[in-house]
């Protein structure tokens, strides 16, 4: 599994735990940056993991931010991700089988490392359960479609 992570200066600090445990479990990652706790905007950083995800490039993707909620915003403007943001373990690994979402965010002034841990192996641990939930997802992805033709 193929995992893009990024975040702005916001999330830099749970970023950096978060590449750690990944190195530990011996994912294979790609840092889109920031690397530093200079402001940046996070629409910025939140569409490069978006867009690789997207490509196909990356399998999912973890974004960071202050309170996560930005960079979900950003990356689900991105067609075809699914960002879900995420501040417990049930709702990571729900967002997964049942949403089939492609990215998690996270907010470093929301949760600590220790549970920003947890809350991103329960989400690279689940699967999209199919049945109802393709369903349901086929459904989302034709609100995208439709409303990214008006464009």
């Amino acid at each position: 599994m193929k995992i893009a992570i990024a975040s702005d200066h916001g999330g830099v600090n749970l970023k950096r735990h978060i590449l750690k445990f990944l190195a530990e479990q011996n994912y294979h990652f790609y840092d889109f940056g920031t690397f530093s706790d200079e402001s940046v905007d996070y629409p910025d950083f939140a569409e490069l993991a978006a867009e690789a995800v997207a490509k196909g490039d990356y399998d999912l993707g973890i974004i960071c931010c202050g309170t996560g909620i930005g960079v979900s915003i950003a990356a689900n403007k991105v067609p075809g991700i699914r960002a879900a943001l995420c501040h417990d373990t049930f709702s990571a690994r729900m967002s997964r089988e049942h949403n089939d979402a492609n990215i998690l965010a996270l907010g470093e002034r929301v949760v600590g490392p220790g549970l920003a841990v947890d809350i991103v192996a329960a989400f690279l641990q689940a699967e999209h359960a199919g049945g109802r939930h393709a369903r349901r997802v086929a459904k989302i992805k034709a609100i995208e479609e439709k409303y990214a033709k008006q464009g």
